[in-house]
């Protein structure tokens, strides 16, 4: 069992984009971090980071079956992804924590704790019978100014555009839900 005792203090998402700016800089590797750029890396950090759960079933919370050298694996593909998702934010000049604290409160008004514990149900299943447009509304007029550089929306449009012209016109909720928000 290891000795984890949550994040490490005096460490913020401030910090670390500064680092990892410096680290691009150093390197003079902001001509290669576009926004899609850095999103398709930071995908491709993702499957590595599935690949390590791939066939092993069901992983009990703080991944007490894995090895040491499993655990350090995890923490290296862990942090590609975060590293990639920071210096994408930063790309975009998102505010991650502003941005995630907002997500969240439009998350708590989908998915109301009296009406949600202990359930998975989808948002739709919680919206007083309103329809699945007038709840997005109603969300998003209480969410204003998330701060989405309009860039990074288009850009977000093409990628979900060309995966969709991929799938042969198919749309993925998750898209959507990115995209709307």
């Amino acid at each position: 069992m290891s000795s984890y005792k949550g994040f490490q203090e005096g460490i913020s998402l401030e910090y670390l984009r500064d680092e990892v700016r410096a680290f691009a800089q150093e390197r003079d590797w902001d001509q290669f971090h576009t926004p899609r750029n850095l999103l398709l890396a930071m995908v491709g950090e993702v499957g590595e980071l599935a690949e390590i759960f791939q066939w092993k079933g069901e992983v009990d919370p703080g991944v007490p079956k894995f090895s040491d050298k499993e655990r350090e694996h995890l923490g290296e593909e862990i942090s590609d992804v975060l590293i990639y998702l920071i210096r994408l934010a930063d790309r975009c000049q998102i505010d991650m924590a502003t941005a995630a604290l907002k997500k969240l409160k439009k998350n708590a008004a989908k998915y109301p704790a009296d009406k949600a514990r202990g359930k998975s149900d989808k948002y739709t299943s919680y919206n007083d019978g309103k329809t699945d447009d007038a709840k997005r509304q109603e969300i998003e007029s209480n969410s204003e100014g998330q701060g989405v550089n309009s860039s990074c929306k288009k850009s977000a449009q093409r990628e979900t555009d060309n995966v969709q012209k991929l799938r042969g016109g198919e749309t993925s909720t998750f898209s959507n839900d990115v995209l709307a928000t």
